[in-house]
C-alpha cells in the first residue's frame, strides 16, 4: 500500500514537471507584451524580489539627501530613467507603453517614495530579471546612482528647483563626455 502511495506521488510529480517543461517549450506561455499574465505571475516575481531585497545589508546612502544631490540627481535620472519610468506631467513614452510588466512612474503618486534609499540604489545598480528593469552598475557611478536614489526616495518632498529641474530639458553634454552620435566626416 505504501510502495503504491510513494509510486503514485512520484508519477504525479514528474507528470506534472513533464506538463509544465511541455507548456512552456511547446510555444502555448504567453510571451508577448500584449499577452495576459500568467495566473500568480506578479506576485511570485514580487515575492522573490522581496525575499531576495529581505537578504541585502541595509547600507546608509553614499551622498545625503540635499538640494544639490537631488539637482544632480534630477540630470541622471532624465538622461537613463525617465524613458522608461516617465516625468512628471508628460505622457508616458512609447518605449514604456511597450514594456511588460509596466514600469511604475517614480515620479507621481507614491512611486519609490516609500522606500528606503538602499532599496532604490540596489535595484537600479543590479536591475530587476525579467521586467526590462536594466542594471546601472559599472554604467553610472556609484555617487550618480546614490543622487538618483536619494532623488526618488525624497521625490514627495523636493523643492520647486528640483521640480523644475526634472520639467527642463537635459542639459547638452559637456566637452568632456563626447556626444552619443559619432561625427561622421564628409567628403
Amino acid at each position: 500500500m505504501l510502495k503504491a502511495l510513494l509510486v503514485g506521488l512520484i508519477f504525479g510529480v514528474v507528470l506534472t514537471l513533464g506538463g509544465i517543461w511541455w507548456y512552456f517549450s511547446s510555444g502555448h506561455a504567453p510571451v508577448a507584451v500584449t499577452d495576459p499574465s500568467l495566473p500568480f505571475e506578479r506576485k511570485l516575481a514580487h515575492a522573490s524580489l522581496d525575499a531576495h531585497l529581505d537578504r541585502q545589508p541595509k547600507s546608509e546612502p553614499a551622498v545625503p539627501a540635499d538640494e544639490k544631490n537631488f539637482l544632480a540627481g534630477a540630470e541622471v535620472y532624465k538622461e537613463h530613467c525617465a524613458v522608461c519610468h516617465g516625468l512628471p506631467n508628460v505622457a508616458q513614452t512609447a518605449i514604456s507603453q511597450g514594456m511588460f510588466p509596466k514600469p511604475p512612474a517614480l515620479l507621481e503618486g507614491t512611486g519609490v517614495t516609500d522606500d528606503p534609499a538602499w532599496e532604490t540604489y540596489w535595484k537600479a545598480a543590479n536591475g530587476i530579471r525579467l521586467t526590462g528593469m536594466p542594471g546601472f552598475k559599472g554604467r553610472l557611478t556609484d555617487f550618480q546612482l546614490w543622487q538618483v536614489a536619494q532623488l526618488l526616495a525624497n521625490a514627495d518632498k523636493v523643492s520647486p528647483a528640483v521640480k523644475a529641474a526634472l520639467a527642463a530639458p537635459l542639459a547638452a553634454p559637456s566637452a568632456a563626455q563626447p556626444a552619443s552620435t559619432p561625427v561622421v566626416p564628409t567628403k
